[in-house]
């Protein structure tokens, strides 16, 4: 082969080679990585979707699921763009981002009824106190408070078989701060799962089990389990979790926020951000259609302009907030009241 032929190869497979590369980039720098909280996933997939679809598969969206503790241990290391969060990040997982220089938007996007499923066939426990499932719940009740009987002398001498989700999630997180006033204190000899739709399953097949799990989960198999109605003592009486009953403040204390947590660094990157924003300007009717309570408009408009201005930090301080209501989240937010690290 002639010289200037083996020069032309060469010079060819080079310029391949700087084409294949600069199209690894781009499609590297085209994926939006996300990780975190189960009950918050099926929001962001939503939105996931319809925001691949609207860019004709230019940019990617990633959603793994690895409980709401599990993403914010990768998203302080930086391993992804954005947290899907069941509970307000922590004081441990704010130094872990501290130290590892991650920044952060804290954006609240939906409102959540925690709900306690019980059997279909179950109808005695139809309405419980706090007071009853802290009873079963407490540390102390492990190996003791084992027949529903034992919780209210009329219901059966029955064995209870407990479900709930793993230690990662911010579901359990919540649900033993409300009700046994300590997060991740509860008794251990119950069932355990990531998945919620497992544990629907699981509650759906035994005529004694209970269960806690995010609202949309439970709409979506109302005809398999039955919500517990929940008397918090203020003398309201029991209440069910529905649209009305969070709206308006009365389902407690289970009713709670849920957030994405999106890291500065990735929102400065394009896709990032297109796709925030994209999330914030459709949240209230994805939110709706995936089974839960929407913001008011005003509130996503106050927190498209805080991710706008790269507002960092948490309304929170690392602290949860049992019982808080969409009213006073909303004016949390308003006052940028943040505790910048």
């Amino acid at each position: 082969m002639p010289k200037s032929c083996n020069v032309k190869v060469l010079i060819s497979l080079f310029l391949l080679s700087v084409w294949i590369s600069a199209a690894g980039a781009v499609n590297a720098q085209s994926v939006v990585k996300i990780d975190g909280s189960s009950t918050v996933y099926p929001i962001t997939q939503a939105v996931a979707d319809q925001f691949q679809e609207v860019k004709q598969g230019a940019i990617q969206v990633t959603i793994a699921v690895s409980g709401s503790g599990g993403g914010f241990r990768k998203f302080c290391r930086g391993d992804i763009d954005i947290v899907n969060a069941s509970r307000p990040i922590l004081k441990n997982e704010m130094k872990e981002c501290k130290n590892a220089g991650v920044q952060y938007v804290e954006i609240p996007v939906a409102f959540d009824a925690l709900t306690v499923a019980i059997h279909s066939g179950n109808t005695w426990s139809k309405t419980m106190t706090v007071a009853q499932l802290r009873k079963l719940w407490e540390p102390a009740a492990e190996g003791k408070i084992t027949h529903w009987n034992q919780i209210n002398s009329i219901w059966p001498a029955e064995a209870i078989k407990l479900f709930g989700p793993a230690r990662d999630s911010g579901t359990y997180d919540y649900f033993t701060e409300a009700i046994t006033g300590k997060a991740k204190s509860s008794r251990t000899d119950f069932t355990r799962s990531d998945d919620d739709t497992s544990l629907v399953q699981a509650v759906a097949g035994d005529k004694n089990g209970l269960g806690f799990l995010g609202f949309a989960y439970y709409i979506e198999n109302q005809d398999k389990v039955t919500a517990v109605a929940i008397d918090n003592g203020t003398g309201q009486g029991a209440v069910l979790p529905s649209v009305e009953s969070v709206e308006d403040g009365s389902y407690q204390p289970l009713s709670r926020p849920m957030f994405i947590y999106v890291s500065l660094k990735g929102a400065g990157r394009p896709e990032v951000k297109e796709f925030v924003e994209f999330y914030l300007k459709n949240a209230l009717l994805l939110v709706k259609e995936t089974h839960f309570f929407p913001l008011p408009p005003r509130a996503y408009t106050t927190m498209l302009g805080h991710f706008n201005k790269k507002r960092a930090g948490t309304v929170f301080n690392g602290v949860p907030v049992i019982g808080l209501t969409i009213d006073e989240l909303i004016r949390r937010e308003e006052r940028l009241q943040y505790e910048n690290y």
